[in-house]
C-alpha cells in the first residue's frame, strides 16, 4: 500500500457520530501485502473498518519500511506524520512501526494523545543476536512508558507488558482480535463429513492436518515436522499454510528437515494464503496444528474454531486464552508445552489413533465457536480506550 492519508467515515455506514471522534492510525506499509500475511495485519485492517460502524473517523497512514529498524526514510516519514498531528490529536500507532523508534515518538507525547497496539513484543521475535532484542526491548520499554495508552491483543498479553516493562496498569488494555463465525458446513454439526476427511475415520489419505502461521522459527514448523515424523506410521496430511519470505535459512533447513524425515509427499509448504483460498484451507481441515514458542494471541486458533476444526496448539502466551473453552466447559482440542515435540507428537497419534478424542475435540469446537466474539466486540474494547484518551485534558494523558 502506498504511504498516505485515507479518512474511513463513519457516514459511509449510516452511523451518527460527533466528528471529533477521529484517530490517526498509523501502521507499517506492508499491511496490506498478501505476500507477507500476518495476524498483526489482519487486526489493523478490520479495526479500520469497524471503527466507522461504531462512530469514529479513521485516518490512515501506512508507512513502508523495514519495521522496527527503519532506514531513513521511513524515519522521515513518521516523523512527518507525527508532526503534522495537530495538537492534542488521538493517534494510534502499530507497535511494529512505534516500538523501535522512541527518538521518533517519546517526544510527540507531550502534545499528542499516543496509543500504541502491541502485536507482538519486539524481543519476543525468535532468532534475533541477544544485543538486537535487548536494543529492541529497552526501545520498546521508552516508548511505552511514554504513550497515554497501550492496547494488546489478550488479557495475558496485557498483564506481560504491564509486568515485564513496568507500565501503569490502568494504561494498558486488552482487546483480543474477533472472529468471522459463519454457519458450518452441511453435516458438519452432527459429526458427520462435509468434506474429504472432514470428521471421517483414516483412510489411505488420512485426516488433513492445517498449519497456518508464516514460516519462522518463532512459529515452531521444524518442531512440528519432527513430532510428524514419530506418527508416520499413521495415515494422516498435513498442509503448511504462511508467508516464506521472512526467513529465507529457515525455509530451507525446514524443507531439508521433511526430506530427511521422508514426509514429501505428506507435509506440504502452501506459501502464504488469504481471502477465499484461505478459506478453502479450512474447509478442508480436520485439525489446526500450531506449534509456537510464542504467541500474545493466536488469531488462527479463533478462526479455525469459527468453523468447528478443532486446535492442537503449544500453551504458549495467549493461545490457552484463545482455545478457551465451550459454554460446557469442554477444551475445542489439546494444549502442549512448546518447546516438546515429544508431547505433540503423543497428542498428534491419540488424536489421530482415537476416533473417541477427534469425536470429543470436534464435538467441542463446534460448541466453542458459539461463545466467540466478533470484530465488533474487538474494534469497541478499542474504541473504550480511545475516548478515555479523548475525554481526558491532555496534560492528564
Amino acid at each position: 500500500m502506498r504511504a498516505g492519508s485515507v479518512s474511513t467515515r463513519p457516514e459511509e455506514y449510516g452511523a451518527a457520530a460527533a466528528p471529533e471522534r477521529t484517530v490517526r492510525f498509523v501502521m507499517p506499509g506492508g499491511v496490506d501485502d498478501p505476500a507477507a500475511p500476518s495476524g498483526g495485519n489482519v487486526y489493523d485492517r478490520r479495526v479500520c473498518r469497524e471503527l466507522p460502524r461504531i462512530g469514529w473517523q479513521v485516518h490512515e497512514h501506512a508507512v513502508p519500511g523495514e519495521w522496527p529498524r527503519p532506514g531513513a526514510g521511513p524515519r522521515s516519514e513518521l516523523a512527518r506524520v507525527l508532526r503534522e498531528s495537530p495538537d492534542g490529536s488521538l493517534v494510534l500507532l502499530d507497535g511494529l512501526v512505534a516500538c523501535g523508534v522512541p527518538d521518533l515518538v517519546v517526544p510527540e507525547a507531550a502534545r499528542l494523545r499516543l496509543a500504541v497496539l502491541v502485536h507482538l513484543p519486539l524481543g519476543d521475535e525468535t532468532g534475533l543476536a541477544p544485543a538486537v532484542a535487548a536494543e529492541l526491548d529497552a526501545a520498546e520499554r521508552m516508548t511505552l512508558r511514554s504513550a497515554a495508552a497501550v492496547v494488546a491483543p489478550s488479557e495475558w498479553a496485557a498483564g506481560r507488558l504491564v509486568e515485564h516493562h513496568g507500565l501503569d496498569p490502568d494504561r494498558v488494555r486488552a482487546a483480543a482480535p474477533g472472529a468471522d463465525v459463519a454457519p458450518l458446513a452441511p453435516g458438519t454439526a452432527t459429526g458427520a463429513p462435509a468434506l474429504p476427511g472432514r470428521g471421517a475415520a483414516p483412510d489411505v489419505v488420512g485426516p488433513r492436518l492445517l498449519c497456518v502461521a508464516s514460516v519462522t522459527p518463532r512459529k515452531g514448523q521444524h518442531l512440528l515436522v519432527e513430532a510428524l515424523a514419530s506418527v508416520a506410521g499413521l495415515p494422516w496430511t498435513c498442509e503448511l499454510v504462511g508467508g516464506i519470505g521472512h526467513d529465507p535459512g529457515y525455509v530451507a533447513r525446514l524443507r531439508e528437515l521433511i526430506a530427511e524425515h521422508g514426509l514429501d509427499g505428506r507435509v506440504r509448504l502452501a506459501g502464504p494464503r488469504s481471502g477465499p483460498d484461505l478459506n478453502a484451507s479450512y474447509a478442508a481441515a480436520d485439525l489446526l496444528v500450531l506449534a509456537s514458542h510464542t504467541e500474545t494471541y493466536g488469531m488462527v486458533v479463533t478462526e479455525a474454531l469459527a468453523r468447528g476444526v478443532p486446535v492442537l496448539a503449544t500453551a504458549a502466551g495467549g493461545l490457552p486464552e484463545a482455545v478457551g473453552q465451550a459454554p460446557d466447559g469442554s477444551v475445542p482440542g489439546t494444549l502442549v508445552p512448546p518447546g516438546d515435540p515429544a508431547a505433540l507428537a503423543a497428542a498428534l497419534r491419540r488424536w489421530l489413533s482415537e476416533p473417541g478424542e477427534r469425536h470429543r475435540s470436534k464435538t467441542a469446537a463446534r460448541r466453542r465457536r458459539t461463545a466467540l466474539a466478533g470484530w465488533e466486540a474487538t474494534s469497541r474494547s478499542l474504541a473504550k480506550a480511545l475516548e478515555q484518551l479523548r475525554q481526558n485534558p491532555l496534560e492528564a494523558v
